[in-house]
């Protein structure tokens, strides 16, 4: 075959290959492919691959050293017999500021370079397939890991021509690479918490613009402080550079890359990134801690309202407050009031309206009272959050009596108007709106062990306000709780989308208590952990003597024998003599005895009680430290804890990480947890924190997913060193 034609063929064979084996691998926010600079690999010649790796906006990658946070790209080759490949040649990165943070890498596209160098007893009309595994960082707002199984196909040929689609962005990608610049001379002295090197450019040079220097290793300066640069009165140029914070041994030479807006000479030929490295004279020192310390000062008022503007606070605690009505320990007692509305009885429609406002300002009034007593015990001094009712076993007791009541009256064990004299049952009766009004301060009762899950960053930032916009947001998350049974009195028409009145109401009140049943069941684990097992068993006996009572006085007042009113009030008074310790402070006081922060650590348990002060050994020791602050009370807290921190990969992850847990349980009132807490800027639970040495506090979502879990401790730095040791590997 003719040499041309046998080079048509070669070249329509890498196209094709090119086309089909190397096919762009997508991601949710990478596009990653391995190119080729060449057609053809030629026997004994090194042929430029890059990987090529495309960005969705707003989204980075990192570069070698990636900064204050992050991970490098790393490429793990699978190569056929007389294949070799090198490092990567990096491109010059980007500063990418993170809040206090500065993280090196790329944004948009980047292609990552790497020669590869075929043996020179390659047989010209074999095909070449190369194979590498490719993993990398993305990241905006929150980090991902994602990698991808990449190949690439070649023919081997005595001859080839640059691959028309990437060999031109490929040579221009190696002629923009850092490298030593002709005329520059770099010298660099240590002096204490800074590095001092000196430039001294080529005759006539003039200053460089927007000069900024990145070092090839980490723990040598600290990226997020500010370099200076400047001309002396001698004519060279001086860039200050801070030492790190975290500084790793062996700080002999300062390498790494310079980069200037403008190049670093007069022309268009002027490279705009250029390596340095020059020994360190000199001695060096640990810099400074970033003013991010590991663990914020416990200054309640400062920080609380940084993170979620008054704005968003508001629409938050509104939100909030719908969601409320679907709660599982506020859903049964609204629906059936809702329901109420289908009945006789409200055929009149200013009446009807005036009644959704009753219950409206009952429930906004009572949340205004509840942000009035928070601020009265923030003002005297006092360390109280949101779910500071909830600490208290004497609270968590009533409200297990309170729903244990309930759902005794939906079952049917007995009607609260034969517990009433007839007078007290007419005035309510005749006092509607009144009696409205009192519905919605028990609907607020009812809901405040299970406030939404997003309440905790809202009420925050409402606390950290002035006073009268504190009480502006409770306002919102109130009417945001009275909106559909205000809307359901104030628009009639809309009863009757409703179902018609009948027997099947009786049916679905009755079905509606076992929720309540269940709420019982959860505070009375509460109440266990609060205290201990003694304290349910008491509550438990309280529960039946109530139980008991109410059986008692509701067949006496059906017409049995006046004995049974005797019996029902030894009843009450039995049930309670039981709980008064409950009610007294005793059960506090046991509670108060009871190890803070968590409790005690159990064998085998890997969560060690929280106290900021071992939060700040931990990091100060370079140990990034998980922190869990729970409370058993907090539904979500629950959930989160079984369906994710419980989960096996998570579990795994966190071993493998080296990450020490720590849980600051706020099932007891705890003020060091709050002060933590506020400085957090957060005022309930769940919070999830994830501290790393030297860099600002992580805050993860309130709803865990395992995912998030798993991308954050890729954050935290792990296996960080084995990343850096084998950024390229062959096998």
């Amino acid at each position: 075959m003719p040499r041309t034609a046998a080079l048509a063929v070669a070249l329509l064979a890498a196209a094709f290959a090119g086309a089909v084996a190397a096919a762009p691998v997508k991601t949710p926010h990478v596009e990653a492919e391995l190119v080729s600079e060449r057609t053809a690999f030629v026997p004994g010649q090194a042929t430029t691959v890059a990987l090529r790796l495309k960005m969705a906006d707003g989204w980075h990658t990192y570069w070698r050293n990636p900064g204050d946070s992050g991970l490098p790209t790393t490429l793990a080759w699978k190569l056929p017999a007389g294949v070799a490949a090198g490092d990567i040649q990096w491109p010059a990165p980007h500063a990418l500021p993170a809040g206090p943070l500065v993280n090196f890498g790329y944004e948009g596209e980047v292609l990552l370079l790497t020669d590869v160098k075929v043996a020179a007893d390659a047989r010209p009309g074999d095909t070449l397939a190369l194979a590498a595994k490719a993993e990398w960082l993305v990241c905006r707002e929150t980090c991902i890991p994602e990698e991808a199984q990449l190949e690439l196909m070649l023919p081997v040929s005595d001859r080839a021509d640059p691959y028309p689609q990437w060999g031109q962005a490929i040579a221009a990608t190696r002629g923009a690479l850092p490298a030593p610049a002709p005329g520059w001379l770099a010298a660099a002295r240590g002096d204490g918490q800074k590095v001092i090197v000196t430039l001294t450019g080529p005759a006539g040079a003039v200053a460089p613009a927007g000069v900024h220097f990145f070092p090839f290793d980490e723990g040598r300066i600290e990226p997020s402080a500010k370099q200076a640069f400047a001309r002396d009165a001698n004519g060279t140029f001086t860039l200050t550079l801070p030492v790190a914070n975290q500084l790793a041994p062996g700080f002999t030479r300062v390498a790494g890359v310079l980069t200037a807006t403008g190049g670093f000479a007069s022309g268009a030929a002027a490279p705009k990134a250029i390596v340095i490295d020059t020994p360190l004279t000199g001695t060096v020192v640990a810099g400074p801690k970033p003013v991010t310390a590991p663990v914020p000062a416990l200054d309640v008022a400062a920080p609380a309202g940084e993170g979620l503007s008054l704005l968003a606070a508001i629409l938050f605690a509104f939100v909030g407050g719908v969601v409320l009505n679907l709660m599982p320990c506020v859903f049964p007692v609204l629906s059936i009031k809702a329901l109420a509305l289908a009945a006789p009885g409200h055929g009149n429609k200013q009446k009807l309206r005036l009644e959704g406002l009753a219950f409206s300002g009952g429930v906004i009034a009572t949340f205004v009272a509840l942000a009035g007593l928070l601020l009265a015990f923030r003002a005297a001094g006092e360390q109280f959050g949101w779910g500071f009712q909830l600490q208290s076993p004497a609270v968590v007791t009533g409200l297990a009596l309170l729903f244990f009541v309930l759902a005794l009256n939906m079952s049917g064990a007995f009607e609260f108007g034969s517990l009433v004299p007839s007078e007290a049952a007419g005035w309510s009766a005749r006092n509607k709106y009144a009696d409205a009004a009192l519905s919605g301060v028990l609907a607020v009762v009812i809901a405040s062990p299970c406030t939404a899950p997003f309440m905790g960053a809202a009420l925050g930032a409402a606390l950290a306000q002035p006073a009268v916009l504190t009480l502006i947001v409770f306002v919102a998350l109130g009417l945001g709780m009275a909106l559909p049974f205000l809307l359901l009195s104030w628009f009639p028409g809309w009863r009757r989308m409703l179902p018609k009145p009948g027997a099947w109401m009786v049916h679905l009140k009755q079905m509606l208590a076992f929720p309540l049943y269940a709420t019982v069941a959860w505070l009375a684990w509460v109440l266990g952990a609060q205290v201990d097992n003694d304290a349910v068993v008491r509550l438990l006996i309280t529960l039946v003597a109530v139980a008991f009572a109410l059986w008692a006085w509701r067949t006496y007042r059906m017409g049995a024998a006046r004995a049974y009113s005797a019996v029902a009030v030894a009843g009450f008074v039995a049930a309670a003599a039981v709980a008064w310790p409950l009610f007294s402070g005793g059960a506090e006081q046991d509670a108060a005895a009871a190890a803070p922060g968590g409790g005690k650590a159990t064998a085998g348990d890997p969560w060690q009680p929280f106290s900021p002060a071992l939060v700040a050994e931990l990091t100060a020791a370079g140990r990034p430290v998980f922190v869990d602050f729970t409370a058993a009370w907090c539904v979500t807290c629950q959930v989160n804890k079984r369906l994710v921190l419980n989960d096996r990969a998570v579990k795994d992850a966190f071993a493998k990480s080296g990450i020490e847990l720590v849980r600051a349980d706020w099932t007891r009132r705890d003020p060091v947890i709050t002060q933590a807490l506020a400085a957090l800027g957060r005022q309930g639970v769940p919070v999830y924190v994830l501290y790393i040495p030297g860099r600002e506090p992580m805050l993860l979502p309130e709803v865990l997913q395992t995912q998030v879990v798993l991308d954050a401790l890729a954050m935290a730095g792990a296996p960080r060193a084995a990343a850096l040791d084998n950024r390229t590997r062959t096998p």
